[in-house]
């Protein structure tokens, strides 16, 4: 299935020419709560690069502590929870944080709104295991250092974060959004103090599939 990804991108646009980055995710939100649009990266269940990671990869889940960046509508979140991860779970978007709640009333994530770059002080190198995907590749190219950095710091001593992004390759177009990552561009997890531990290039199940990069790193 082809997804659209217009109505993101024009909002996207219009609120980068406001000087607010960031500020499009809750207009959309709103847009998709009132039945106006759809979420073209909500696909009602966790993400098919974390459940292929994890049928592959379990983790040790039991009295540790996970973090979802940027959440939406709360699937991967759910199913960190139901492997046994105390989960919390953030999104900049308060009604992404509403949906996700109504979605799941009897859930044992925490939802939080938050922002990634002034999250709780409490949140800092604090959990178990991150997973990140979306999050980076909806930023503009001025703001993705900061974000890396922002969300490596969230993996506590001996812990993990699972980032799933676009990939390209140096030389290839940056094209729109959602804007893809380079190779080197992901070292910036290791600048921020994690090591690389897995990597994996692979094509995804979009129409047209997609190069997807999926990265285990871990905080010495």
């Amino acid at each position: 299935m082809t997804i659209d990804r217009q109505r993101a991108r024009n909002l996207a646009a219009e609120y980068l020419e406001k000087g607010d980055p960031t500020g499009w995710f809750e207009a959309l939100y709103r847009e998709a709560a009132a039945g106006k649009n759809v979420l073209p990266w909500a696909d009602r269940g966790a993400s098919p690069g974390l459940l292929e990671f994890w049928k592959a990869h379990p983790q040790e889940a039991s009295g540790k502590r996970a973090l979802v960046i940027a959440c939406g509508l709360g699937d991967d979140a759910e199913q960190l929870a139901a492997w046994g991860f105390a989960t919390t779970a953030f999104d900049i978007s308060k009604t992404a944080i509403a949906m996700a709640r109504q979605r799941f009333p009897e859930s044992k994530v925490q939802y939080r709104v938050a922002d990634l770059f002034a999250a709780p002080a409490e949140w800092q190198q604090a959990f178990d295991f991150v997973f990140e995907a979306n999050t980076v590749q909806a930023l503009p190219h001025s703001l993705r250092t900061k974000a890396i950095h922002a969300i490596a710091n969230f993996v506590r001593p001996g812990g993990r974060l699972l980032a799933v992004v676009r990939g390209r390759e140096p030389e290839e177009p940056l094209g729109e959004l959602p804007w893809p990552l380079t190779r080197q561009e992901m070292r910036e997890f290791v600048h921020a103090g994690l090591k690389e531990e897995q990597f994996e290039e692979y094509l995804d199940s979009e129409d047209p599939p997609t190069r997807r990069y999926r990265v285990l790193y871990r905080r010495p």
